[in-house]
């Protein structure tokens, strides 16, 4: 397989910019509308937006933030800041000013790169309004803000730094830097920011990538988020490893995706379930040509095993790939692989990544016997650093033995395949049995009417907790909730089935395409049975 042969201990973010621009040349590197850069652009704007953020007074170490949607742009500004030394911080673009403001202060971000006008907001003149005694400058990446410096002045105030000063700065940057700051959702609490290194994101997106078969040509549509790991690491970052050309998607919308994978012949279209859902229940779906759809790789959640077969069927994917991860883990854990069999890739997320070990572990910590649920826990290069400033919820989540404690639940069969069935706190007890939702949904999801479901506990005064499913139904198909629920009996155990059946337009999801069961958990305690 063709890309940029690296060692992962030797090379920064920033060092595979200009690798990538010896290896790829003017093949494009980034499209977006009629610009195009090659790799050779990338790396060259790369370098100028270090310049800028010399001119800034940037230092190694420092923290610069970025709060946008998924533009070419974003790419340079992530390049520049990291080829300068900087630490990114990634905002969910979903999070209100005084959640973004929280990242930026938790920081002490030096400088914010944001837009105007994003989802009916003005970023900039939002934050701006927030008390950041730590930030200095707001830059917009696109759109105008009263408080903020547009991008192309920015970059122009760099003109007065030599080339030299940038590349010198660039070498001092070390593998073992902190290359980035992703801060969790804080479905929990407050989110905690995961501290990563320039060596361990490399060789995990490097791992991903040659595990998935991305390929030089490739046209990747990047809909996951860039503030994201899977949009980020798995995204344009595994791009530059392989030379294929990261295309950004802002906000996913099923007509749109596939008007623009026919228009634009997408070869790669990674994304969490609920993308492939979406795309699969839209009425007009066959309108759009797919053929050239060749990659796609799902994790974020337990996969029904029906959804794989429909992609490849429906959607006419050649290669589906199921993987499992999370942040604190550099965005990969365990991943299948291009020669695993049908029922491998449909069933389970794979084995641990190499040089990495995965168990399913007990409450007291001892692993469980194959085939038996437990706690996922993982050990390797790819574990964070830490969450930054915060040791007490470093030391809850990473034991004395270097474990990280994922908090989703898995079962591993006989050859080191892992399954998740789903989150601790997702898992609920009805008349003393253990429920877990992934299972019933993805039970649920054979229905053939069904396009997507979503199971939540609610309490129930004589069984303790009992299950509550939200259900969208396939474009054309009637659904009553008594016929789905008697359809669940029929079959799976009593207490696994669901006792209330809502059947909604479409179900709450984050950026990154994962349902947000809270605010399910909200609806059902507004109208209780």
């Amino acid at each position: 397989m063709q890309g940029v042969d690296i060692r992962w201990d030797e090379v920064t973010i920033p060092e595979l910019a200009r690798k990538a621009s010896e290896s790829f040349g003017n093949d494009p590197a980034v499209e977006e509308g009629d610009r195009t850069l090659s790799f050779v652009d990338l790396a060259d704007s790369a370098l100028e937006a270090s310049r800028a953020f010399l001119a800034a007074g940037i230092e190694r170490g420092d923290r610069v933030a970025i709060w946008a949607p998924n533009l070419a742009d974003w790419i340079v500004g992530a390049l520049g800041l990291q080829s300068a030394g900087a630490c990114l911080v990634t905002i969910n673009t979903r999070f209100k000013p005084g959640e973004a403001a929280y990242v930026l202060r938790k920081a002490g971000a030096r400088i914010l790169l944001t837009v105007g006008d994003f989802l009916d907001t003005n970023y900039a003149d939002a934050i701006a309004a927030e008390e950041l005694p730590a930030l200095e400058r707001i830059v917009t990446l696109a759109g105008t803000s009263q408080h903020a410096q547009s991008f192309a002045d920015f970059l122009a105030a760099g003109a007065g730094v030599p080339e030299t000063a940038a590349l010198e700065r660039l070498a001092e940057v070390q593998p073992e830097d902190l290359s980035d700051l992703i801060f969790t959702s804080g479905t929990t609490g407050k989110p905690k920011g995961v501290m990563t290194s320039h060596g361990q994101n490399l060789k995990s997106a490097d791992i991903w990538s040659r595990g998935v078969g991305l390929e030089r040509g490739d046209r990747y549509l990047i809909v996951n988020p860039f503030f994201h790991s899977f949009g980020y690491k798995a995204g344009w970052l595994a791009c530059l490893l392989r030379g294929a050309t990261a295309i950004p998607h802002q906000v996913f919308d099923p007509p749109v995706v596939l008007e623009r994978v026919e228009r634009e012949k997408i070869t790669v279209l990674p994304g969490a379930p609920t993308l492939y859902q979406s795309l699969l229940a839209y009425p007009d779906r066959n309108k759009h040509d797919t053929s050239s759809l060749r990659l796609a790789v799902t994790g974020a959640a337990a996969i029904p095993v029906e959804l794989v077969h429909r992609m490849r069927d429906d959607l006419g994917f050649r290669t589906v790939i199921t993987a499992y991860g999370l942040t604190e883990a550099s965005g990969t854990v365990t991943m299948c692989l291009q020669g695993d069999d049908a029922e491998t890739i449909a069933t389970t997320s794979g084995r641990a990544i190499p040089q990495t070990e995965v168990q399913c572990v007990d409450p007291d910590g001892n692993e469980v016997p194959r085939g038996e649920p437990g706690e996922v826990v993982t050990r390797g290069f790819h574990v964070m650093r830490g969450y930054f400033e915060d040791p007490a919820e470093t030391a809850k989540a990473i034991d004395g033995d270097g474990w990280l404690h994922t908090g989703d639940i898995g079962e591993m069969d006989e050859r080191g395949n892992l399954r998740i069935t789903d989150r601790i706190k997702d898992m609920y007890i009805c008349g003393g049995f253990n429920v877990y939702p992934a299972e019933v949904e993805g039970t649920l999801f054979e229905h053939e009417g069904i396009a997507q479901a979503c199971v939540i506990g609610v309490p129930d005064e004589r069984m303790g907790e009992t299950g509550m499913a939200f259900v969208v139904p396939l474009p054309g198909a009637t659904l009553a909730p008594d016929a789905v629920i008697e359809w669940s009996r029929e079959r799976m155990a009593n207490y696994k089935a669901p006792r209330r059946v809502e059947i909604v337009d479409e179900l709450p999801t984050t950026a990154s395409g994962k349902v947000q069961k809270f605010v399910l958990r909200e609806r059902a305690a507004r109208r209780p049975e």
